[in-house]
């Protein structure tokens, strides 16, 4: 019994003709993303804000609008509820409040005054400014690490301009992925650089299997112009990345929808980072490759290089 095909063999996608277009798209998105990330801001979770997070457990299950009236009227400022696991757990959400430990101390006892007997505290958390300054810093580097090693290893894997071309397009995808989440005002904390890391690696992986598929056919191929050649590497590759990027897509669409508000967020960023850097790795990384001067030597083994230039010798 043959197997489901999303994508048919040898198909014969136009990709390498549409490149402007796909340039115009993406230098569009990522502008648009800084315009948003500079003029709307991110909304900063208590990780990065500082703040007071409280993990409750009541006997029945919560009804969260009257909670969050209860909780509201005690003049906190910013208070947010959301239920995890079951409706019997609740996570809130309090902004860093003015004067020191000792008034975050105060907001927490106030909280508990007002949620009454019964209710079990599994969890009390401070964050201070110092601390989420801290973690945001550590946040970008983390980012800014795992692209220069990915850049390295490309570059060791294959030639410079490959690697060139490949950080372009994971720049081209955290931009895009942090422009959404200013768009949609989406909570943005370690979660979410938790989700970029991720979105990084998965599109590098693409990009790689794509770039594995050239170098082959620039051995195989020593006369077919290039921007044919890259063309029919996208093609050849193009089944099983929509194969890989569908499944994953499923498995996330069910975290998304059924696993709660404390990892929707976070879920919205996988299936984001899924979709742009499937995108990135076939519009992007391998066209950019035609501006990048790549010679046929590209494709050629180490073996084959030093066996080349003893026949020159």
């Amino acid at each position: 019994m043959p197997g489901i095909q999303l994508i048919q063999p040898n198909t014969k996608f136009a990709f390498m003709p549409r490149r402007v277009v796909f340039f115009i798209f993406s230098a569009f998105l990522i502008a648009t993303s800084l315009v948003l990330s500079m003029t709307r801001g991110l909304n900063f979770g208590i990780d990065f804000k500082g703040g007071i997070m409280i993990e409750v457990q009541t006997p029945e299950p919560a009804d969260l609008s009257d909670m969050r009236a209860t909780l509201g009227s005690l003049g906190l400022g910013d208070v947010n509820l959301q239920d995890f696991g079951s409706p019997n757990d609740i996570l809130i959400r309090i902004q860093q409040q003015d004067g020191g430990d000792k008034a975050q101390q105060v907001a927490v006892t106030a909280v508990k005054e007002a949620l009454g007997k019964g209710v079990k505290y599994r969890r009390t958390e401070f964050v201070g400014p110092k601390v989420s300054e801290e973690l945001f810093l550590d946040g970008i580097y983390a980012v800014l690490a795992a692209m220069s090693a990915m850049l390295i290893y490309i570059w060791l894997r294959f030639e410079w301009q490959f690697g060139v071309c490949a950080v372009v397009a994971l720049l081209h995808d955290v931009i895009s992925t942090i422009g959404i989440f200013s768009l949609l005002a989406l909570e943005f904390n370690l979660s979410t650089v938790a989700a970029v890391l991720t979105i990084a690696g998965y599109s590098i992986n693409d990009t790689v299997v794509v770039f594995d598929r050239v170098r082959e056919n620039l051995r195989r191929y020593k006369t077919m112009p290039l921007s044919e050649l890259f063309n029919q590497s996208i093609n050849e590759t193009l089944s099983r990345t929509i194969m890989t990027s569908s499944t994953t897509l499923i498995a996330l669409i069910a975290l998304y929808t059924l696993g709660g508000p404390i990892i929707r967020d976070f879920s919205f960023a996988m299936m984001w980072g899924i979709l742009i850097g499937t995108y990135s790795s076939i519009c992007l990384a391998v066209p950019l490759l035609l501006y990048m001067a790549i010679e046929r030597r590209a494709g050629i083994s180490s073996s084959e290089k030093e066996t080349a230039a003893e026949r020159a010798s």
